[in-house]
């Protein structure tokens, strides 16, 4: 399995699907309790990409899928992970990537975008407003302690927050590691964001009836140039969407 050591050592497990060719390679970060293959590869995503004779690349955020999971709050948060993904560019050796990143992956690839020049074009979904107004994913909507509350549930059953039950039953199915989950939930972003700093064509992508991504034009207008599409669908069926994936296709695939 590929893999790369970031530069606090923890192991991040890769992906790369498709031709080498002239283009940039495409790098895709999941969202939040996924990995690389629940939120791009079983949805379609990396197939439509290579379909259009692009390499993917997915990552395994820390904590998730098949890379390491330390379960101190300390080694986690969407800037660190932020670093991961620079240090996967530079492991990739390519002088510019196409990014996307979904919910707590689109916090993720707007960080990375504002400071790494090698980014050429970025697309960012399930997330609105609050990536303006509360510096990160919508707390509002989902609070962290809420969240991490019911990762550490002994009993999911007595979990009433109903966001976060629902996020604990998913979680539960996909036999992900809870504690390494709570600890990124101890630590998610909460601070502004750079996003004047975001010097690239952007896309917001936002399923209409996604309750974490409300008002996406307020993030659209506060980053420099970017676009605005909305497409049916909530939280998580909007990846599977195929106007979801053709729109990234389509606009990661523009020469300028």
């Amino acid at each position: 399995m590929p893999t790369f050591r970031a530069t606090d050592g923890i192991e991040i497990f890769y992906t790369s699907t498709g031709p080498d060719g002239d283009r940039s390679p495409v790098v895709l970060h999941h969202g939040f309790g996924a990995s690389g293959e629940i939120d791009w590869v079983d949805p379609g995503t990396v197939a439509a990409f290579t379909a259009a004779g692009r390499r993917v690349v997915t990552l395994d955020a820390r904590g998730h899928g098949r890379s390491a999971k330390p379960h101190d709050p300390a080694r986690y948060g969407e800037g660190r992970m932020a670093q991961d993904v620079s240090t996967l560019i530079d492991e990739l050796g390519a002088p510019a990537v196409d990014l996307a990143g979904y919910s707590m992956g689109a916090i993720v690839a707007l960080l990375v975008a504002a400071r790494d020049p090698r980014v050429r074009r970025l697309a960012i979904g399930g997330v609105g407003s609050a990536v303006v107004e509360v510096g990160g994913v919508d707390r509002r909507a989902l609070p962290p302690d809420a969240l991490r509350d019911a990762l550490l549930a002994d009993d999911p059953a007595s979990v009433v927050h109903p966001t976060a039950a629902g996020f604990r039953a998913w979680i539960d199915t996909t036999g992900s590691d809870r504690l390494a989950l709570a600890a990124q939930a101890a630590a998610m972003h909460q601070a502004p964001m750079p996003l004047d700093a975001v010097r690239v064509p952007t896309l917001v992508l936002a399923g209409r009836q996604d309750e974490l991504a409300t008002r996406p034009q307020v993030l659209a207008d506060a980053v420099p140039g970017a676009e605005l599409l909305l497409v049916d669908g909530d939280h998580g069926a909007v990846l599977r969407n195929p106007a979801f994936i053709d729109a990234l296709v389509t606009f990661l695939g523009k020469d300028t």
